[in-house]
């Protein structure tokens, strides 16, 4: 059993990085419950050897040897080892201001149960961090952030949804739709459209897009905008503000400055000579 925790450090210092990690085997009083709101960090268990049980809106649901399941900050968790079969297990809680984001984007919010196609880089680069940590601890910030990052993108390379296929075909229609979402962003957003391609009144797509990425649709086109801008910032310096504002969807400038201010802390003309340092 090895549960290794760090020290938090400032988020904004880089894109994730590991609050604890560690690995239980044989160790059936495994049990871990906690109250929506109550924890703020991400979540990312990993079982290699045994069993074990997840509790999701009331139903019990049974993880062996390849599963997995991912928690959002702040949602409810209840989940469990095996008494007769326990489970042997790998995890990692790490925080990261734009994870939220990177991890809805691609859809990891549809579910909380997870399969692995193939784990046995997934459960090396676990191995290597454990080791990392519990030898050097914080001594080497950037190589934690690295090893924690490359978990999360071996993790979203091999997962797949353990969900019912049943469960899963609403949630997969709003993911089909989010790459053309993303491609007309900068286009007047119109949520009607939208549902009728959903095939789904304006009330349930809203219902069902928050649930699928933990975004409302218009928080999503907004980050989709921004990510443009961003672009457009740095790679045509000369382009007025305001014209970026009108290419991005924004007919007003002030409220283009704002909300870029909001998401990435900086008015744009300061992110764009931020680039020049």
């Amino acid at each position: 059993m090895k549960h290794i925790a760090l020290p938090t450090i400032n988020a904004n210092s880089f894109i994730c990085f590991p609050e604890s990690v560690g690995i239980y085997n044989d160790f059936p009083e495994h049990n871990t419950f906690r109250a929506a709101d109550e924890f703020p960090l991400f979540n990312i268990h990993f079982i290699t050897k045994g069993k074990g049980y997840v509790e999701l809106d009331g139903k019990v649901h049974e993880l062996k040897k390849g599963d997995s399941f991912l928690f959002f900050p702040m949602q409810s968790q209840h989940y469990y080892s095996s008494q007769d079969d326990p489970w042997e297990v790998y995890w990692i809680h790490f925080y990261g201001d734009k994870m939220k984001e990177f991890l809805s984007e691609r859809g990891f919010y549809r579910t909380n149960l997870w399969t692995m196609n193939q784990w046995n880089a997934l459960q090396l680069a676990f191995d290597n961090l454990i080791n990392e940590a519990e030898q050097y601890k914080l001594l080497h910030p950037a190589l934690l952030s690295t090893m924690t990052y490359g978990i999360i993108t071996e993790y979203m390379m091999q997962a797949i949804p353990l969900t019912p296929r049943r469960e899963q075909d609403g949630s997969a229609t709003i993911v089909q739709l989010l790459a053309e979402m993303q491609d007309e962003a900068c286009q007047p957003f119109e949520l009607k459209a939208w549902a009728a391609k959903a095939g789904v009144s304006t009330f349930y797509f809203c219902k069902l897009f928050r649930k699928t990425t933990q975004l409302t649709p218009m928080e999503f086109i907004s980050l989709c905008r921004i990510r443009q801008a961003k672009q457009l910032l740095l790679e045509q310096k000369s382009l007025p503000i305001t014209q970026i504002a009108l290419e991005c969807g924004y007919p007003s400038v002030s409220y283009f400055i704002q909300r870029f201010k909001k998401q990435e802390g900086l008015t744009p003309l300061e992110y764009r000579k931020s680039s020049n340092l």
